[in-house]
Protein backbone atom coordinates (compact mmCIF):
# COMPACT_ATOMS: atom_id res chain seq x y z
CA UNK A 1 0.00 0.00 0.00
CA UNK A 2 2.43 2.57 0.73
CA UNK A 3 4.72 2.98 -2.42
CA UNK A 4 1.37 3.54 -4.33
CA UNK A 5 -0.39 5.50 -1.68
CA UNK A 6 2.92 7.86 -1.68
CA UNK A 7 3.86 7.44 -4.87
CA UNK A 8 1.13 10.31 -5.47
CA UNK A 9 3.99 12.69 -4.44
CA UNK A 10 6.31 12.06 -7.48
CA UNK A 11 3.49 13.33 -10.13
CA UNK A 12 5.76 16.66 -9.50
CA UNK A 13 8.88 15.40 -10.57
CA UNK A 14 7.60 13.61 -12.94
CA UNK A 15 5.81 16.11 -14.86
CA UNK A 16 8.67 18.50 -14.20
CA UNK A 17 10.78 16.63 -16.12
CA UNK A 18 8.88 16.22 -19.07
CA UNK A 19 7.62 20.07 -19.27
CA UNK A 20 11.16 21.14 -18.98
CA UNK A 21 13.07 18.44 -21.04
CA UNK A 22 10.73 16.59 -23.43
CA UNK A 23 11.62 12.99 -23.83
CA UNK A 24 15.43 13.33 -22.92
CA UNK A 25 14.72 11.72 -19.33
CA UNK A 26 12.53 9.35 -20.05
CA UNK A 27 15.38 6.37 -19.46
CA UNK A 28 16.15 7.88 -16.40
CA UNK A 29 12.56 7.56 -14.84
CA UNK A 30 12.72 3.91 -16.23
CA UNK A 31 16.29 3.47 -14.58
CA UNK A 32 15.79 4.94 -11.24
CA UNK A 33 12.76 2.80 -10.62
CA UNK A 34 14.25 -0.63 -12.00
CA UNK A 35 17.70 0.03 -9.59
CA UNK A 36 15.59 1.01 -6.28
CA UNK A 37 13.46 -1.80 -7.02
CA UNK A 38 15.37 -4.61 -4.98
CA UNK A 39 15.51 -2.09 -1.71
CA UNK A 40 11.74 -1.62 -1.33
CA UNK A 41 10.78 -5.68 -2.09
CA UNK A 42 13.68 -6.44 0.69
CA UNK A 43 11.55 -5.10 3.27
CA UNK A 44 8.30 -6.75 2.16
CA UNK A 45 10.73 -9.94 1.83
CA UNK A 46 12.59 -9.57 5.05
CA UNK A 47 8.76 -9.19 7.08
CA UNK A 48 6.73 -11.95 5.05
CA UNK A 49 9.99 -14.44 6.03
CA UNK A 50 10.48 -13.67 9.61
CA UNK A 51 6.78 -11.61 11.00
CA UNK A 52 9.20 -8.53 11.87
CA UNK A 53 9.58 -5.32 10.82
CA UNK A 54 12.46 -3.83 9.30
CA UNK A 55 12.95 -1.77 12.42
CA UNK A 56 13.38 -4.83 14.47
CA UNK A 57 15.59 -6.25 12.13
CA UNK A 58 17.84 -3.13 12.23
CA UNK A 59 17.74 -3.47 15.79
CA UNK A 60 18.96 -6.96 15.73
CA UNK A 61 21.91 -5.85 13.52
CA UNK A 62 23.65 -3.79 16.15
CA UNK A 63 23.30 -0.12 17.47
CA UNK A 64 24.86 1.50 14.43
CA UNK A 65 22.60 0.23 12.02
CA UNK A 66 19.65 1.09 14.71
CA UNK A 67 20.42 4.44 15.84
CA UNK A 68 21.68 5.45 12.16
CA UNK A 69 17.88 4.61 10.82
CA UNK A 70 16.08 6.84 13.75
CA UNK A 71 18.27 9.79 12.82
CA UNK A 72 18.01 9.70 9.20
CA UNK A 73 13.78 8.69 9.83
CA UNK A 74 13.39 11.33 11.61
CA UNK A 75 14.41 14.46 9.95
CA UNK A 76 12.56 12.60 6.41
CA UNK A 77 9.85 12.24 8.61
CA UNK A 78 9.42 16.27 9.13
CA UNK A 79 10.78 16.97 5.84
CA UNK A 80 8.42 14.80 3.65
CA UNK A 81 5.36 15.66 5.88
CA UNK A 82 6.00 19.21 5.36
CA UNK A 83 6.39 19.02 1.44
CA UNK A 84 3.74 16.53 0.95
CA UNK A 85 1.39 18.65 3.13
CA UNK A 86 2.38 22.06 1.47
CA UNK A 87 1.32 20.40 -2.40
CA UNK A 88 -1.84 19.41 -1.12
CA UNK A 89 -2.75 22.57 0.42
CA UNK A 90 -1.58 24.00 -3.22
CA UNK A 91 -3.74 21.85 -5.31
CA UNK A 92 -6.92 22.83 -2.60
CA UNK A 93 -6.11 26.54 -2.62
CA UNK A 94 -6.68 26.16 -6.12
CA UNK A 95 -9.44 24.11 -6.53
CA UNK A 96 -11.78 25.81 -4.41
CA UNK A 97 -14.02 28.79 -4.85
CA UNK A 98 -12.88 31.35 -2.93
CA UNK A 99 -9.46 32.65 -1.48
CA UNK A 100 -7.89 30.99 1.23
CA UNK A 101 -4.24 31.07 2.10
CA UNK A 102 -2.28 28.28 1.43
CA UNK A 103 -0.38 28.88 5.31
CA UNK A 104 -4.21 28.49 6.49
CA UNK A 105 -5.45 25.24 4.61
CA UNK A 106 -2.40 23.65 5.80
CA UNK A 107 -3.37 23.89 9.24
CA UNK A 108 -6.65 23.08 8.23
CA UNK A 109 -5.86 20.06 6.36
CA UNK A 110 -3.29 19.11 9.18
CA UNK A 111 -6.25 19.00 11.16
CA UNK A 112 -8.44 17.34 9.09
CA UNK A 113 -5.59 14.23 8.49
CA UNK A 114 -4.90 14.36 12.49
CA UNK A 115 -8.48 13.52 13.55
CA UNK A 116 -8.98 10.77 11.13
CA UNK A 117 -5.61 8.81 12.21
CA UNK A 118 -6.43 9.92 15.98
CA UNK A 119 -9.35 7.88 15.66
CA UNK A 120 -7.62 4.54 14.43
CA UNK A 121 -9.24 4.18 11.11
CA UNK A 122 -6.68 2.37 9.50
CA UNK A 123 -8.26 -0.16 7.41
CA UNK A 124 -10.35 3.18 5.90
CA UNK A 125 -7.16 4.71 5.28
CA UNK A 126 -5.89 1.33 3.34
CA UNK A 127 -9.23 1.18 1.50
CA UNK A 128 -9.31 4.83 0.67
CA UNK A 129 -6.08 5.32 -0.62
CA UNK A 130 -6.60 2.25 -3.12
CA UNK A 131 -9.91 4.01 -4.46
CA UNK A 132 -7.81 7.24 -4.81
CA UNK A 133 -4.95 6.08 -6.43
CA UNK A 134 -7.02 3.69 -9.17
CA UNK A 135 -9.29 7.06 -9.90
CA UNK A 136 -6.08 9.21 -10.70
CA UNK A 137 -4.71 6.29 -12.78
CA UNK A 138 -7.97 6.09 -14.99
CA UNK A 139 -8.15 9.73 -15.29
CA UNK A 140 -4.56 10.40 -16.14
CA UNK A 141 -4.04 7.50 -18.40
CA UNK A 142 -7.38 8.86 -20.31
CA UNK A 143 -5.94 11.92 -20.25
CA UNK A 144 -2.69 10.80 -22.01
CA UNK A 145 -4.88 8.80 -24.57
CA UNK A 146 -6.32 12.01 -25.88
CA UNK A 147 -2.79 13.95 -25.82
CA UNK A 148 -1.80 11.34 -28.02
CA UNK A 149 -4.52 11.79 -30.44
CA UNK A 150 -4.45 15.39 -30.42
CA UNK A 151 -0.83 14.76 -31.30
CA UNK A 152 -1.73 12.49 -34.12
CA UNK A 153 -4.47 14.60 -35.58
CA UNK A 154 -1.87 17.44 -35.85
CA UNK A 155 1.36 16.03 -36.59
CA UNK A 156 2.03 18.70 -38.92
CA UNK A 157 2.91 20.84 -35.64
CA UNK A 158 4.80 17.80 -33.51
CA UNK A 159 8.40 18.26 -32.56
CA UNK A 160 10.04 14.73 -32.09
CA UNK A 161 6.90 13.15 -30.95
CA UNK A 162 5.66 16.39 -28.53
CA UNK A 163 3.38 19.66 -29.31
CA UNK A 164 6.35 22.01 -29.45
CA UNK A 165 6.98 24.05 -32.14
CA UNK A 166 8.87 23.01 -34.65
CA UNK A 167 12.14 25.08 -34.33
CA UNK A 168 11.86 25.04 -30.56
CA UNK A 169 15.00 23.67 -29.06
CA UNK A 170 14.99 22.94 -25.51
CA UNK A 171 17.41 23.06 -23.08
CA UNK A 172 19.25 19.71 -21.88
CA UNK A 173 19.31 18.11 -18.42
CA UNK A 174 23.27 16.80 -19.31
CA UNK A 175 24.72 19.83 -18.14
CA UNK A 176 26.52 19.92 -14.50
CA UNK A 177 24.16 22.34 -13.57
CA UNK A 178 20.97 20.60 -14.22
CA UNK A 179 22.63 18.33 -11.47
CA UNK A 180 20.60 19.29 -8.32
CA UNK A 181 17.44 18.92 -11.00
CA UNK A 182 18.44 15.13 -11.53
CA UNK A 183 18.87 14.59 -7.90
CA UNK A 184 15.84 15.91 -7.10
CA UNK A 185 13.87 14.48 -9.81
CA UNK A 186 15.25 10.69 -8.22
CA UNK A 187 14.87 11.33 -4.69
CA UNK A 188 10.98 10.71 -4.99
CA UNK A 189 10.97 8.25 -7.44
CA UNK A 190 8.71 6.66 -6.73
CA UNK A 191 9.11 7.27 -3.18
CA UNK A 192 11.27 7.74 -0.89
CA UNK A 193 13.22 4.72 -0.11
CA UNK A 194 12.78 4.72 3.81
CA UNK A 195 8.77 4.52 2.60
CA UNK A 196 10.13 0.27 3.11
CA UNK A 197 10.11 0.19 6.14
CA UNK A 198 6.78 1.95 7.01
CA UNK A 199 5.72 -0.89 4.42
CA UNK A 200 7.00 -3.40 6.40
CA UNK A 201 5.26 -2.44 9.77
CA UNK A 202 1.90 -2.13 7.94
CA UNK A 203 2.32 -5.26 6.38
CA UNK A 204 3.18 -6.48 10.20
CA UNK A 205 -0.03 -4.94 11.39
CA UNK A 206 -2.25 -7.12 8.67
CA UNK A 207 -0.14 -10.76 9.32
CA UNK A 208 -1.45 -10.14 13.02
CA UNK A 209 -5.23 -9.99 11.03
CA UNK A 210 -4.30 -12.67 8.20
CA UNK A 211 -2.61 -15.63 6.38
CA UNK A 212 -0.53 -14.03 3.91
CA UNK A 213 1.78 -15.89 2.22
CA UNK A 214 4.91 -14.68 0.14
CA UNK A 215 3.63 -15.25 -2.98
CA UNK A 216 0.49 -13.39 -1.68
CA UNK A 217 2.55 -10.48 -0.58
CA UNK A 218 5.06 -10.25 -3.21
CA UNK A 219 2.01 -9.92 -5.65
CA UNK A 220 0.47 -7.23 -3.62
CA UNK A 221 3.68 -5.39 -3.60
CA UNK A 222 4.82 -5.54 -6.99
CA UNK A 223 1.49 -4.46 -8.66
CA UNK A 224 1.74 -1.56 -6.31
CA UNK A 225 5.30 -0.66 -7.21
CA UNK A 226 5.20 -1.39 -10.75
CA UNK A 227 1.57 0.82 -11.07
CA UNK A 228 3.26 3.27 -9.27
CA UNK A 229 6.10 3.33 -11.95
CA UNK A 230 4.12 3.07 -14.54
CA UNK A 231 2.12 6.25 -13.52
CA UNK A 232 5.62 8.15 -13.45
CA UNK A 233 5.94 7.28 -17.21
CA UNK A 234 2.45 8.75 -18.05
CA UNK A 235 3.19 11.69 -15.74
CA UNK A 236 5.91 12.42 -17.68
CA UNK A 237 4.67 11.84 -20.81
CA UNK A 238 1.60 14.05 -20.37
CA UNK A 239 4.22 17.07 -19.11
CA UNK A 240 5.86 16.12 -22.62
CA UNK A 241 3.34 16.05 -24.74
CA UNK A 242 0.85 19.10 -23.20
CA UNK A 243 3.59 21.39 -21.29
CA UNK A 244 6.85 21.33 -23.29
CA UNK A 245 7.92 23.92 -25.71
CA UNK A 246 5.27 26.39 -24.08
CA UNK A 247 6.16 29.88 -24.06
CA UNK A 248 5.33 29.71 -20.28
CA UNK A 249 8.12 28.18 -17.89
CA UNK A 250 7.01 25.30 -15.91
CA UNK A 251 6.38 26.63 -11.99
CA UNK A 252 6.72 25.14 -8.70
CA UNK A 253 5.28 28.39 -7.26
CA UNK A 254 2.41 26.24 -5.30
CA UNK A 255 -0.82 27.80 -6.76
CA UNK A 256 0.91 28.44 -10.11
CA UNK A 257 2.57 24.44 -10.34
CA UNK A 258 -1.14 23.35 -9.23
CA UNK A 259 -2.97 25.59 -11.89
CA UNK A 260 -0.41 24.23 -14.80
CA UNK A 261 -0.82 20.47 -13.43
CA UNK A 262 -4.77 20.63 -13.83
CA UNK A 263 -4.14 22.84 -17.49
CA UNK A 264 -2.42 19.88 -18.58
CA UNK A 265 -6.14 17.46 -17.98
CA UNK A 266 -8.10 20.49 -18.44
CA UNK A 267 -6.11 21.01 -22.48
CA UNK A 268 -6.55 17.49 -23.10
CA UNK A 269 -9.83 16.72 -21.87
CA UNK A 270 -12.05 19.79 -22.11
CA UNK A 271 -12.78 22.06 -19.68
CA UNK A 272 -15.50 20.31 -18.27
CA UNK A 273 -12.66 17.47 -16.92
CA UNK A 274 -10.92 20.76 -14.70
CA UNK A 275 -13.13 20.32 -11.79
CA UNK A 276 -12.87 16.42 -11.73
CA UNK A 277 -9.39 16.48 -12.06
CA UNK A 278 -9.05 19.04 -9.56
CA UNK A 279 -10.97 16.89 -6.61
CA UNK A 280 -8.82 13.96 -7.79
CA UNK A 281 -5.52 15.25 -7.79
CA UNK A 282 -6.30 17.06 -4.01
CA UNK A 283 -8.11 13.59 -2.59
CA UNK A 284 -4.28 11.76 -4.30
CA UNK A 285 -2.41 14.00 -2.22
CA UNK A 286 -4.76 14.56 0.35
CA UNK A 287 -4.07 10.18 0.79
CA UNK A 288 -0.33 10.62 0.30
CA UNK A 289 -0.85 13.27 3.14
CA UNK A 290 -2.56 10.63 5.66
CA UNK A 291 0.01 7.91 4.64
CA UNK A 292 3.10 10.03 5.49
CA UNK A 293 1.61 10.96 8.57
CA UNK A 294 0.68 7.74 9.84
CA UNK A 295 3.81 5.47 8.25
CA UNK A 296 6.56 8.00 9.55
CA UNK A 297 4.62 8.15 12.89
CA UNK A 298 4.61 4.19 13.10
CA UNK A 299 8.14 3.37 12.62
CA UNK A 300 9.16 6.62 14.81
CA UNK A 301 7.19 4.69 17.66
CA UNK A 302 8.04 1.05 16.61
CA UNK A 303 11.87 2.69 17.18
CA UNK A 304 10.68 4.09 20.85
CA UNK A 305 9.82 0.75 21.76
CA UNK A 306 13.07 -1.13 21.12
CA UNK A 307 15.06 1.62 23.07
CA UNK A 308 16.00 1.00 26.25
CA UNK A 309 13.71 3.48 27.60
CA UNK A 310 10.21 3.84 29.27
CA UNK A 311 7.22 4.20 26.63
CA UNK A 312 3.55 5.79 27.39
CA UNK A 313 0.30 4.00 26.10
CA UNK A 314 0.06 6.71 24.19
CA UNK A 315 3.19 7.29 22.84
CA UNK A 316 1.96 6.46 18.59
CA UNK A 317 -0.24 9.29 19.33
CA UNK A 318 2.84 11.49 20.55
CA UNK A 319 4.93 11.07 17.71
CA UNK A 320 1.99 11.82 15.51
CA UNK A 321 1.68 15.19 16.83
CA UNK A 322 5.18 15.69 17.16
CA UNK A 323 5.94 14.89 13.15
CA UNK A 324 2.94 17.07 12.17
CA UNK A 325 3.70 20.10 14.16
CA UNK A 326 7.28 20.00 13.50
CA UNK A 327 6.47 19.52 9.41
CA UNK A 328 4.66 22.51 9.61
CA UNK A 329 6.96 24.67 11.17
CA UNK A 330 9.21 23.94 8.62
CA UNK A 331 6.41 25.46 6.05
CA UNK A 332 6.22 28.41 8.28
CA UNK A 333 10.09 28.28 8.16
CA UNK A 334 10.20 28.53 3.67
CA UNK A 335 7.05 30.81 4.37
CA UNK A 336 5.01 28.15 2.05
CA UNK A 337 7.41 28.52 -0.54
CA UNK A 338 6.54 25.23 -2.27
CA UNK A 339 9.58 25.00 -4.83
CA UNK A 340 12.44 25.74 -2.47
CA UNK A 341 10.73 23.16 0.07
CA UNK A 342 9.76 20.38 -2.62
CA UNK A 343 13.42 20.63 -4.15
CA UNK A 344 14.78 20.62 -0.60
CA UNK A 345 12.77 17.19 0.23
CA UNK A 346 13.33 15.37 -2.62
CA UNK A 347 16.99 16.58 -2.68
CA UNK A 348 17.68 14.64 0.52
CA UNK A 349 15.31 12.02 0.07
CA UNK A 350 17.61 11.08 -2.67
CA UNK A 351 20.99 11.88 -0.87
CA UNK A 352 20.09 9.62 2.23
CA UNK A 353 18.63 7.15 -0.60
CA UNK A 354 21.97 4.71 -0.50
CA UNK A 355 21.93 4.17 3.24
CA UNK A 356 18.26 3.45 3.54
CA UNK A 357 19.16 0.89 0.66
CA UNK A 358 22.48 -0.30 2.02
CA UNK A 359 20.29 -1.20 5.99
CA UNK A 360 17.99 -2.92 3.52
CA UNK A 361 20.38 -5.29 1.31
CA UNK A 362 22.33 -6.53 4.49
CA UNK A 363 19.51 -6.94 6.87
CA UNK A 364 18.13 -9.89 3.72
CA UNK A 365 21.60 -10.99 2.94
CA UNK A 366 22.05 -11.97 6.77
CA UNK A 367 18.43 -13.65 6.82
CA UNK A 368 19.19 -17.50 5.59
CA UNK A 369 16.04 -18.15 4.40
CA UNK A 370 15.11 -15.08 1.88
CA UNK A 371 16.97 -16.31 -1.31
CA UNK A 372 17.41 -14.50 -4.28
CA UNK A 373 17.52 -15.06 -8.36
CA UNK A 374 20.59 -14.01 -9.69
CA UNK A 375 18.62 -11.07 -11.45
CA UNK A 376 17.42 -9.33 -8.04
CA UNK A 377 21.51 -9.93 -6.13
CA UNK A 378 22.63 -8.36 -9.94
CA UNK A 379 19.98 -5.30 -9.71
CA UNK A 380 21.35 -4.95 -6.51
CA UNK A 381 24.96 -4.40 -6.52
CA UNK A 382 23.66 -2.03 -9.44
CA UNK A 383 21.70 -0.38 -7.78
CA UNK A 384 23.83 0.02 -4.72
CA UNK A 385 27.28 1.42 -6.91
CA UNK A 386 24.39 3.78 -9.06
CA UNK A 387 22.85 5.15 -5.60
CA UNK A 388 26.42 5.99 -3.84
CA UNK A 389 27.76 6.97 -7.11
CA UNK A 390 25.34 9.24 -7.60
CA UNK A 391 25.10 10.69 -3.91
CA UNK A 392 29.14 11.39 -3.92
CA UNK A 393 28.73 13.17 -7.44
CA UNK A 394 26.77 14.96 -6.48
CA UNK A 395 27.45 15.99 -2.80
CA UNK A 396 31.07 16.83 -4.50
CA UNK A 397 29.63 19.17 -6.88
CA UNK A 398 27.51 20.51 -4.27
CA UNK A 399 30.34 21.82 -1.72
CA UNK A 400 32.95 22.53 -4.42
Amino acid sequence: MATAAIGGSHLVASTQAGSLFGWQLFWLIIVVNVLKYPFFRFGMEYTLATKQSLVEGYKQKGPGYFYSFIALNIVAAIVNTAGVLLLTASLLHYALPVTISVTLLCWIILAVCLLILLLGHFKALDNVSKIIMVLLTVTTVAALVVAINNGAINHGAMNHGTMAPADYVGPSPYELAMLGFMVALMGWMPAPIEISAISSLWLKEKQQQQVITKQQGLFDFNLGYWLTAALALVFFSLGVLVQYGHVQAVQLGGVAFAKQLIDMYALTMGEWARPLVSGIAFLCMFGTTLTVLDGYARTLNESHKLLPVKQSKHSLNMWLLLQAFSGMAIILFFKSALGPMLTFAMTLAFVTTPVFAWLNFSLVRSEPSIVHSPLIRTLSWLGLVYLVGFALVFLVWKFT
